[in-house]
């Protein structure tokens, strides 16, 4: 009897040999290799905990017996490659679908945000140290402005108690004046200029500024030219009888700013300020002296 054997080992060529059988059968066998049949009697074996090589031997029957011995052999076969065939193909990648890649699109745009953020947010602290920085060093020349300006006030004091005294005789004039009162007049003007750099730096200075917003609301927000309308600054709800009242405290230089109130998302005006420009451009001006 001459059978056919199929084996399912990697072999990229064909291969006839001489077997016996078990049953002491003689005859030509022939082996191929099939690389997909492989990959899922690999599955199958994994799904089904079979260890054993699976084998097909094709017989030419010399009886009705070995013919329906050969039939059984071949149905048995049918059933094992129509099992393999039912199996899933685990190993191909399943194409995503629209709301998966809307969601990976989303994540994506979300990480990018949160970068553009944390650097933003990591820029404003940075650019508030930088202005803390000058604000110390303004507040310690206001100081030294100071005590320059009480040193000032007691030559002037002095030049005038000399110069109510009489003129002596062959006292120096410089400008058709007297030393005396020429001395008082540099003096006067020092004096004076020093006024004008001490107003200057309180004008640079920043100083606290309440705001204060009332009403019933979730969140309430103040926006204004004082940061560009960026971030803004929220108020925190006073706790007193009506519980009414939101406060919060900015930190402004001298000078006139606009401003407006942002209530549970909605942009409203405050009748505790001024109120300037027209239609959907009015704002409250606030003015910081």
């Amino acid at each position: 009897m001459e059978c056919n054997v199929v084996i399912t080992a990697v072999q990229p060529f064909l291969t006839r040999f001489k077997m016996e059988n078990y049953d002491g059968v003689h005859g030509t066998m022939a082996g191929w290799n099939s690389t997909k049949v492989f990959q899922k009697l690999v599955r199958l074996n994994q799904a089904s905990m079979r260890k054993n090589t699976m084998d097909r031997i094709h017989c030419t029957p010399a009886s009705l017996e070995e013919e329906f011995s050969a039939l059984k052999s071949l149905k048995f076969s049918k059933d094992q490659e129509s099992d393999v065939e039912d199996l899933p193909d685990e190993d191909a990648p399943k194409p995503l679908s629209s709301e998966e890649l809307k969601a990976l699109l989303l994540d994506s745009e979300r990480s990018k945000l949160n970068k553009k953020l944390s650097d933003a947010n990591q820029h404003n602290r940075f650019l508030k140290r930088q202005l803390q920085v000058k604000e110390d060093a303004l507040l310690n020349f206001k100081s030294e402005l100071a005590v320059l300006g009480l040193e000032i006030e007691s030559l002037v004091s002095l030049a005038e108690e000399i110069a109510e005294y009489g003129i002596p005789e062959g006292s120096r004039k410089i400008n058709g004046r007297y030393i005396q009162s020429h001395l008082l007049s540099r003096l006067e003007g020092v004096q004076e200029k020093l006024r004008e750099q001490t107003k200057d730096v309180d004008i640079a200075q920043s100083r606290e500024v309440p705001l204060f917003w009332y009403g019933v609301a979730e969140s309430i927000q103040v926006m204004g030219s004082f940061d560009g309308w960026s971030r803004g600054e929220h108020l925190s709800q006073e706790y007193t009888a009506t519980n009414t009242k939101y406060s919060t405290t900015l930190m402004l230089r001298s000078g006139r700013y606009e401003i407006k109130f942002l209530v549970d998302g909605e942009w409203q005006l405050s009748p505790e300020f001024p109120i300037i420009g027209e239609g959907a451009m009015q704002n409250n001006l606030l003015i910081v002296e």
